[in-house]
């Protein structure tokens, strides 16, 4: 007769039916996926070192992207800390394939990520971008401003429908303030571009350059003589100077009698208002005739006596 068993039938049962529950609980082991291929390895062993393994094994929906040994240097050398919140960037809260990533709305998503699920990310260090580009191909980066989109999708590695897919990517995925990753800043254009040069024209010393519009002339001056776009406007030239030029008003004394008509235009550097010799002349000879018109008859007075 064998051993009697010290559990009374309903708690063995209980027990038979929580070690069943436990094992579908736990429906994969990471660990053991990624030991079936060796060009995973190190990847494999950074889950284990930092326990991440063991995080994703108690998810029931899982997306893991692995890097191979020949793409991981980007992350070795890092503290250990550093390596745990990078590796957490690669697991994703939900189960995602190919056919998945290349059925995504407007060809992009935002992905919830393990590190998010810390409560230690800052801003959008525990999401990650994940977007198809017109070619087809299907990018990662983290989700910071400035991060880029720099891990392609490879292949698939593993997957069991809904539970885990294990997805190859180019290159690790860096997040900005992880592992003293910073953001690329956007260099602004230079200030010498093509596109700057027809700015600074429609600026404010734009007008100081412009030549000033060409003074209209006076209504009371008629325009000189020649086709010469060069000639000088009349606020420059003396009003004498011009051929036939009327010597305003109020320039003439008033004692000055007018100049005959035949007398032509005043020569350069003479004054308007000089007598000529013609009249002195003339004065001369009236001035001789009166006086003789007043001695002729004292004359004849004289000669008849």
């Amino acid at each position: 007769m064998g051993p009697k068993s010290s559990f009374p039938p309903p708690l063995l049962l209980f027990l038979s039916s929580f070690l069943l529950f436990s094992s579908a609980a736990q429906a994969f082991n990471i660990t053991r996926l990624l030991g079936q291929f060796p060009d995973l390895s190190t990847f494999n062993s950074y889950l284990s070192q930092t326990n991440i393994s063991i995080g994703i094994n108690r998810r029931q929906t899982i997306t893991v992207l692995a890097v191979e040994n020949g793409a991981i240097a980007p992350i070795s050398g890092k503290s250990m800390d550093d390596i745990k919140n990078i590796l957490r960037l690669h697991v994703i809260l939900d189960y995602y394939d190919v056919a998945k990533l290349h059925k995504l709305s407007n060809k992009t998503a935002l992905l919830t990520t393990l590190f998010q699920a810390t409560g230690q990310a800052n801003g959008q260090q525990g999401f990650l971008n994940v977007t198809e580009l017109s070619s087809g191909q299907v990018v990662f980066g983290s989700a910071v401003a400035g991060s880029g989109l720099q891990a392609k999708l490879v292949k698939t590695v593993a997957s069991q429908p809904f539970n885990i897919s294990v997805l190859q990517i180019s290159t690790p995925i860096l997040a900005p303030g992880i592992g003293g990753v910073v953001a690329v800043p956007v260099s602004p254009p230079p200030s010498g571009s093509p596109a700057a040069a027809p700015k600074a024209a429609e600026g404010p010393g734009a007008s100081k350059t412009t030549p000033p519009p060409a003074k209209a002339p006076s209504a009371e001056a008629p325009a000189p003589s020649g086709d010469s776009a060069e000639a000088p406007s009349f606020a420059d030239v003396p009003a004498a100077d011009g051929p036939g030029a009327d010597a305003p008003a109020g320039d003439a004394p008033l004692s000055s009698p007018p100049m005959p008509a035949a007398d032509g235009p005043v020569a350069d550097g003479s004054h308007a208002d000089a007598p000529s010799a013609d009249r002195t002349s003339g004065t001369t000879q009236v001035a001789i005739g009166t006086c003789l018109a007043v001695v002729m008859p004292f004359v004849s007075v004289l000669l008849d006596l």
